[in-house]
């Protein structure tokens, strides 16, 4: 029997984050120290896994309360099974003839969850990349991030940006660019610039808070609608944010360590002036720039990222931020093509 394994990773946005949702510009890289993994084989009924997460089962009504308000509604069923719908209608939309043989799905997920780092997306890209696949179709990589974001948006009604899915399909670290000039059309999904940076990555920690979370919508949904609104600062964040991302790139491709770690604190510096943050989100920041690094949010919250100098700050870094229940890991960039 054919068991067919896709595993996706992790992500944190290191510059341009959110303006990718708002056609600017934005580098990521693929964290692979924490992943989702999709397992798909052929069955006699169609049938979906439970996994660890997909919790059901508490100790108290209080139990079940406190797990809704600390991770929300969330778990991967909903995640696979609108994957699985979305692909059937883009086979169908493509004129692609699927086999008629049922299939058994499960996932596994060790991405610390509601902190930013696009563990709900992975989970996504992992059952597409398994159903591909299973069915012998070819969907273009370039698409493959669209797919993706709308199953998110338009199946799940979750507010979200292209930047994690790209980095996700792509791996690595990825310069994106989603300028309307830059807009394209193929298979009747929309991609834009993405570009690989084959650069040696910089000294970076990634600092996760391991009992404070946040889910994704608390922080998008707000920004949007002040953003449709017009609201003179936030237009004029996104563009900065993108200016802040190109930047990032040219410093990057010269090796420029230092005016990298300046755009990231002009990143979270940008983000700070527009949003009234959680207390418990800017003290992450501040910390660690009281080590000497440079610090930004990840991702919507939850999570920090920057450069350092050295193993000693990198030390530092760690106590510091353990001592505000945060914990400090080196992000594995690469690691050759995921299976």
């Amino acid at each position: 029997m054919e068991i067919i394994r896709k595993r996706i990773f992790a992500r944190a946005g290191l510059l341009g984050n959110p303006s990718d949702g708002y056609h600017g510009k934005t580098i990521a890289i693929s964290v692979r120290n924490y992943w989702s993994e999709v397992v798909l084989y052929e069955w006699d009924e169609m049938e979906i896994v439970l996994a660890e997460n997909d919790r059901a089962r508490f100790r108290s009504i209080q139990d079940l309360t406190n797990d809704v308000q600390l991770h929300g509604y969330y778990g991967g069923i909903r995640l696979v099974k609108a994957t699985i719908k979305r692909f059937v209608e883009y086979c169908q939309a493509q004129g692609l003839t699927l086999h008629r043989r049922n299939f058994s799905v499960r996932y596994e997920t060790n991405i610390p969850r509601q902190v930013g780092l696009a563990g709900s997306s992975s989970i996504i890209i992992a059952t597409l990349r398994c159903l591909l696949d299973y069915y012998r179709i070819d969907m273009p990589l370039e698409i493959q991030p669209s797919f993706a974001l709308s199953v998110e948006t338009e199946e799940l009604g979750i507010a979200a940006g292209l930047q994690d899915r790209v980095i996700q399909c792509y791996e690595d670290m990825v310069y994106m660019d989603f300028g309307l000039d830059r807009q394209r059309q193929r298979n009747g999904l929309t991609y834009y610039g993405y570009e690989p940076l084959a650069v040696t990555p910089p000294p970076l920690y990634l600092a996760i808070h391991e009992a404070l979370s946040e889910p994704t919508e608390v922080f998008h949904n707000d920004l949007r609608g002040r953003f449709q609104r017009g609201e003179p600062d936030v237009v004029a964040a996104m563009r900065h944010f993108a200016d802040l991302a190109a930047e990032g790139r040219t410093a990057l491709l010269n090796g420029d360590v230092a005016r990298l770690s300046e755009l990231i604190d002009e990143n979270f510096d940008t983000r700070r002036r527009i949003f009234r943050l959680p207390g418990w989100q800017v003290q992450m920041v501040e910390t660690a720039r009281q080590c000497g690094a440079s610090a930004k949010f990840a991702g919507s919250g939850g999570a920090i990222i920057g450069t350092y100098d050295g193993d000693e700050m990198f030390e530092r870094l760690r106590t510091q931020l353990a001592g505000i229940g945060a914990r400090v890991i080196r992000p594995q960039i690469y690691a050759g093509a995921a299976g």
